[in-house]
């Protein structure tokens, strides 16, 4: 079992936004297990929260920019890439302006400054999806193509034509993600001279200087251009090296470009919200392509876990028989619908309940067609996750259980007399406080029957 991972301590750091010129500080602070990446805005009233998803892409000019209720984050791609170079599962960003520091337009300050805060397992298991056939997207308009193809881990490969002389077609590629750090973290962003043209006279690049972007010169440049680059950059003087680019500095690699539209792969994929087991190969890739891909990739996860149905050997002696529970739990029939626990951990466990015509709730609800009720499906989840929650106190026999919330309830199928049901309960966040907030599903004949939100709290009697 891979386990989550996160920080050991927080750390901040300091630079400019590439398009607003706005100086952030930026503060990577551990994070509590199915966290995932999160973005607060600490100089906004209430610290709102956004979380790094696809569905909160609302463009891709420039780079990928989030909203959430009206709450922006731009350019959050290089830090996300470093994360999952990594391999980090949880972690709090927070951030006093909307835009995140551009450093020297790699992801590799960010890098190092997660390896200086360390980084610890966490106990609860890494959800991996792991890719079982070929799953594309193509952008008709710009010909860019982007698809997962199954593999025994992650890796990635992407292909660039930029149809100039100066920076033609190239390759990169990454063969694991323990490559990141050492082969693609530090390919920084770049740009062509028509496009910085463009964006200066736009206002774009208020935080862009030679420091921070590679920038291919793919045309003549007139002297009222250079005295703009000039007086943009902060330069007395701007010259154009051999090899085509802007001076000041040196490349780190002959394909850095493809290099950096690779690292551009890794951090928006990580909108997807979920690691991926497979193989990664990207034509042409942008920011519009990658974010297209991701929401598309976490659509099809959300469908198949919904749809996931977990198999148990219901012949093994169970982890808890009726006795057991009914030592825990303060429940007696016939308001007690668990017969077993077969599983637990730290973070999950998982009840059975068999479902017989004699159950008294069928006397009327309904006589001629009997149906399990579903606010009984859910007081069984609950009763399961109550198993969960008493089983960190030494004296469960002493408390007792009360709901403190219930969302996102789901009916997707009738119970009926004969039917074996599985609760499978998952914590959401850690258990403090003798407070349990889980993710309830119960399945029966092979599919999922209900679903539920569940939050609880335990007291002494």
């Amino acid at each position: 079992m891979v386990k989550q991972k996160t920080i050991k301590a927080e750390i901040s750091l300091t630079g400019v936004g590439l398009h607003t010129g706005k100086e952030v500080k930026m503060t990577f602070k551990p994070a509590p297990v199915n966290n995932g990446f999160t973005f607060v805005r600490v100089d906004l009233e209430g610290h709102p929260i956004i979380e790094a998803d696809a569905n909160y892409v609302v463009n891709t000019q420039r780079g990928t920019n989030l909203e959430k209720l009206g709450v922006k984050i731009q350019t959050p791609e290089h830090v996300l890439a470093a994360l999952v170079g990594c391999d980090i599962d949880n972690i709090t960003i927070e951030l006093n302006a909307s835009e995140l520091p551009i450093m020297d337009g790699s992801s590799k300050y960010f890098v190092e400054a997660l390896e200086t805060a360390g980084i610890q397992e966490q106990n609860a298991k890494r959800n991996v999806y792991v890719v079982k056939e070929v799953i594309s997207f193509t952008d008709e308009a710009s010909g860019s193509e982007i698809l997962v193809m199954p593999s025994d881990h992650f890796c990635v490969t992407t292909m660039v034509d930029f149809g100039t002389k100066i920076l033609g077609t190239q390759n990169a590629n990454m063969k694991s993600i323990a490559d990141f750090k050492t082969e693609i973290a530090q390919s920084r962003t770049f740009s062509f001279l028509h496009e910085l043209e463009f964006l200066l006279e736009e206002g774009l690049i208020k935080g862009g200087d030679l420091n921070n972007a590679i920038v291919y010169v793919d045309k003549e440049i007139s002297p009222a251009t250079m005295e703009n680059l000039k007086v943009a950059f902060g330069k007395d003087e701007i010259t154009v090296k051999p090899n085509g680019i802007l001076d000041n500095l040196t490349l780190h690699y002959p394909n850095e470009a493809a290099r950096h539209k690779l690292l551009d792969v890794v951090g928006d994929l990580a909108l997807i919200g979920t690691k991926i087991q497979g193989k990664i190969i990207a034509n042409k890739p942008g920011h519009f392509v990658n974010t297209q891909f991701a929401k598309k990739m976490a659509k099809i996860i959300k469908i198949e876990q919904r749809n996931f149905v977990p198999v148990y050997d219901l012949n093994l002696e169970p982890l808890m028989d009726i006795h057991k529970i009914m030592s825990v739990l303060p429940h007696r029939p016939p308001f007690l619908f668990i017969d077993r626990i077969i599983e637990m951990s730290e973070s999950h466990v998982v009840g059975m309940k068999n479902v017989t015509m004699n159950e008294n709730f069928f006397v009327g609800h309904f006589p001629e067609a009997p149906v399990m009720p579903g606010v009984l499906i859910v007081e069984a989840m609950a009763q399961t996750g109550g198993i969960l929650v008493l089983s960190t106190v030494p004296d469960p026999e002493n408390y007792l259980t009360y709901f403190m919330k219930i969302d996102n309830v789901k009916f997707k199928q009738k119970v009926l007399p004969g039917d074996t049901l599985i609760f499978k309960c998952d914590l959401i966040t850690p258990i403090r406080r003798g407070i349990c907030h889980m993710q309830a599903n119960a399945y029966a004949n092979g599919r999922l029957v209900a679903e539920a939100e569940l939050m609880a709290q335990i007291a002494k009697k």
